[in-house]
């Protein structure tokens, strides 16, 4: 009888964790049900191949804002990445080093602190001393959102590594930076490019921070010192103009913007589990 209880009492707590996960995920599967359902019918050829229309006519795309999309976040990511990932080093392999305290602390508060402010910060000393919008100054908004995450996955990964390696590392006689480069990084690897593609992930989707910096252009521009469209930044114009076309496309552009992030995080997933 005892036995018969402890088993129902196993079924009811695995069945409330299962309900517990659908009532999680019913959000979720909601908005991107709606969001596939308002923004299928906006992909077509042209929305990938030409530029948008004038306003008030049908037709038009999306591609200055796709490109201007990979250009903004790669330059993004080359930035942030390497900030955080050298923050992340010296915070796991360095403990003792006297940058560590500050450096955690500013890990932190950066955190924390709404995407809007950073497009601010970079408004400010970016943009203002160049004189002008820029897809560069709207890359180092998104970095400093960046710099966090990676910060910490870099040292989380790094810590998880067994001692041994280093130890067998320095007694070949190799100076400590050269273990750290070429034997704990490598080894490392796959959770540092999950670090990687979840912060790229976490600021693609962000507008504020290019609202102030990138601005938006109508054009395709590789020119990283002029100003550039972006998918979110186009979505937060066309979601809030008067014409129905552009609200279309809006919706096109946010349920392409969702399978980015989407492929994006499930990159990150086999890329962990595969470390």
């Amino acid at each position: 009888m005892n036995l018969r209880r402890r088993y129902l009492r196993d079924r009811l707590m695995v069945a409330l964790v299962y309900l517990g996960t659908l009532l999680v995920l019913l959000p979720l599967l909601f908005i991107l049900g709606y969001v596939f359902v308002k923004g299928i019918g906006a992909l077509n050829w042209d929305f990938f191949t030409k530029p948008p229309a004038p306003p008030g006519e049908p037709g038009g795309g999306m591609l200055p804002a796709i490109v201007g999309t990979f250009v903004i976040d790669l330059m993004a990511l080359a930035m942030g990445g390497l900030l955080g990932l050298g923050g992340g080093v010296l915070m796991a392999e360095y403990p003792e080093h006297p940058l560590n305290r500050p450096l955690r602390l500013v890990a932190n508060v950066l955190g924390g602190i709404p995407a809007i402010l950073m497009g601010l910060f970079a408004f400010v000393f970016v943009v203002v001393p160049m004189g002008g919008f820029s897809a560069f100054s709207g890359s180092v908004a998104l970095a400093i959102l960046m710099i966090p995450i990676i910060m910490r996955a870099t040292e989380e990964v790094l810590r998880i590594l067994p001692w041994e390696l280093r130890e067998a590392g320095l007694a070949l006689g190799l100076p400590r930076w050269r273990v750290t480069l070429s034997l704990i990084l490598p080894a490392a690897k796959g959770g540092i490019v999950t670090g990687l593609l979840l912060a790229l992930a976490r600021a693609a989707g962000e507008a504020a921070p290019l609202l102030f910096t990138a601005f938006g252009n109508p054009f395709i521009s590789f020119d990283p010192l002029g100003p550039m469209d972006s998918l979110p930044l186009k979505i937060y114009v066309y979601a809030i103009s008067p014409y129905e076309e552009w609200i279309r496309q809006a919706w096109g552009a946010a349920l392409l913007l969702a399978l980015l992030l989407m492929v994006t995080n499930f990159l990150a997933r086999r890329a962990l589990r595969r470390s």
